[in-house]
């Protein structure tokens, strides 16, 4: 791209630059969400008169399943709502065919102060359409496209932080200098206005990805202070992979790691559509809860039951699958109990964890335990049981000693389908 001008800070372009660029930090300061403060700054380029048909901004961001967000503005469209983008091939193919992998890789190289950017004529004898992603560009009828890269002192710009803008036109002309003059002056305002709400966004998915959605809700909320807990009435998940040791002893480390992988996202999904937080994963198991808050305390333990059968037949059709390749394959042990527990901060002073503790958390890994010499995959409290109100479905198997529990307790197993 050809080096434009320097930055002209004449009487009528100077005042739309300060004008856009205090209003950027306005809108930062007082924590606009991104999607709407994108739209409102594409709107404001067009007030200012800059022929921007079409924007985009694309937002890297850092959790397990998102890489990123993308937010589209049109000119007769007007409204920009964010689009998450899933990890995976599709996109990183995406970012492949459009100018931003070129921008990219020219980051490093850049001098300081300023980020890479691209132009592209897109009609006319300058037409240049390079990249596969300007292509429908193109063929759309616009004439002229623009885009930048602002990233973040955050290490690898392919793999941290940033945001990748691009601009277009239809104007036949294309943009003028000025228009882009004031683009690249207020991108970097706009950039942190935009990071302070992402940054919010990638706390909060991170504490929930790490935590549970209700933990990483309280903690990014404040539930912060060690010892801070309240009690609460819930049902209790508890599962285990029965004989993991032996199963990690046969065979490589990353296929013992894919196997826990399928497993737990087979138990995580049903208890997850069911109001259900999986509240840690104990290496080979994990913990969940379903608490009462939104619902009546029969309808939240049949939904846990309903997650428990239907969890059960996704390990199943895994199993399935997984046997047919020749992988490694599991059984899974899970006990449901109900109980009051203490919920909230525990641990060192530098170093918390948000879980559940109280008597009812041991006794439900305690009836998990009998699964194997009981012969049966669920096994479900006596106090469960009562609450849910569902006899048809659960078979009693008479009183049963807990390790570690004076009193014997009545145990059930839960009918599944063959």
């Amino acid at each position: 791209m050809e080096p434009l001008p320097p930055l002209s800070f004449d009487a009528a372009l100077g005042r739309q630059i300060i004008a856009l660029h205090r209003w950027a930090v306005d809108e930062g300061l007082r924590g606009a969400p991104a999607d709407r403060l994108f739209e409102a700054f594409c709107q404001r380029l067009a007030d200012a008169g800059v022929p921007v048909t079409r924007a985009f901004a694309g937002v890297r961001t850092l959790h397990p399943q998102w890489a990123g967000y993308t937010y589209a503005w049109h000119r007769d469209g007007g409204a920009v709502a964010p689009e998450p983008r899933e990890r995976g091939e599709a996109y990183e193919q995406a970012i492949a065919d459009s100018p931003f992998a070129f921008l990219i890789e020219q980051a490093p190289a850049a001098v300081e102060g300023t980020w890479p950017r691209l132009r592209r004529r897109l009609a006319g004898p300058e037409a240049r359409i390079d990249f596969p992603a300007l292509k429908p560009i193109a063929a759309a009828g616009l004439t002229d496209y623009f885009a930048q890269l602002v990233s973040f002192a955050r290490g690898d710009p392919a793999r941290g932080q940033g945001i990748g803008y691009s601009f277009a036109t239809d104007r036949p002309e294309g943009f003028r200098d000025d228009d882009l003059l004031l683009i690249q002056a207020v991108l970097p305002a706009v950039s942190l206005a935009i990071m302070n709400d992402a940054g919010h966004i990638i706390a909060s998915g991170l504490l929930e990805a790490y935590l549970g959605e209700d933990a990483g809700r309280r903690v990014h909320s404040g539930a912060v202070e060690r010892g801070s807990v309240e009690s609460i009435r819930a049902v209790l998940w508890y599962a285990d992979i029965r004989g993991f040791t032996a199963i990690a002893d046969q065979w490589p480390g990353l296929a013992v790691i894919e196997l826990l992988d399928e497993v737990c996202e087979a138990l995580a999904a049903p208890l997850r559509r069911r109001g259900g937080q999986v509240l840690k994963f104990l290496g080979d198991g994990l913990l969940a809860t379903f608490p009462f808050d939104e619902a009546t305390p029969a309808a939240t333990c049949r939904g846990a039951l309903d997650a428990a059968a239907e969890a059960m037949a996704a390990l199943d059709r895994v199993n399935a699958a997984r046997r047919a390749a020749g992988k490694p394959t599991a059984t899974v042990d899970l006990a449901l109990h109900l109980g009051e527990v203490l919920y909230g901060n525990v641990g060192a002073i530098d170093r918390l964890d948000f879980t559940v503790i109280g008597p009812a958390v041991n006794e439900v890994s305690r009836i998990e335990a009998l699964c194997e010499p009981l012969g049966r995959k669920v096994l479900v409290s006596a106090d469960l049981a009562a609450a849910a109100g569902d006899p048809g479905r659960l078979e009693p198997l008479g009183p049963q000693t807990l390790r570690g529990v004076r009193e014997p307790r009545d145990i059930y197993a839960l009918h599944l389908g063959a």
